[in-house]
């Protein structure tokens, strides 16, 4: 399914293999031309398994960047490693927008320092890594396995 024109930014990429890291979904929206063309993406993960939840949240810069990537996309199967999982796409809800993900994670347990970074949403301009703005109160540490 085509996505309808809506100005939403955010999507969420859904059925990702679950030994997919952060850094090789990075990779792959990069090698498939979105390089600089996303600000913010964030790969749950579980803890104890090691493993991801299988689904990221994604902010593209502007809604013709997040009509492509759910284009490219929604049915998408060449992960590189042996998965018969099939991307779907769908828009991020309620959070729409790099902001809005921004405040969402900068207090949450997930930015305790306990936590390796390969497991945090990461912030970037112009496709470069930006440090995350500090948190405006303590970080609780994680209590959870997934994050």
């Amino acid at each position: 399914m085509q996505p309808k024109p809506t100005g939403k930014t955010t999507v969420m990429l859904r059925n990702l293999p679950n030994n997919f890291s952060r850094d090789m979904l990075l990779s792959m929206l990069d090698k498939r031309g979105f390089a600089g063309r996303y600000d913010f993406l964030y790969l749950p993960f579980d803890f104890c398994r090691n493993a991801n939840l299988g689904y990221a949240f994604v902010n593209m810069v502007d809604a013709e960047a997040a009509d492509a990537l759910w284009k490219a996309l929604e049915g998408f199967t060449a992960w590189g490693l042996t998965s018969h999982k099939v991307c779907s796409v769908t828009w991020s809800g309620p959070l729409q927008g790099r902001d809005a993900h921004i405040e969402r994670y900068r207090n949450s347990p997930v930015m305790h320092s306990s936590v390796p970074d390969s497991y945090k949403p990461v912030i970037l301009d112009c496709g470069v890594r930006t440090p995350f703005p500090r948190p405006t109160k303590k970080v609780k540490m994680p209590t959870m396995v997934s994050f």
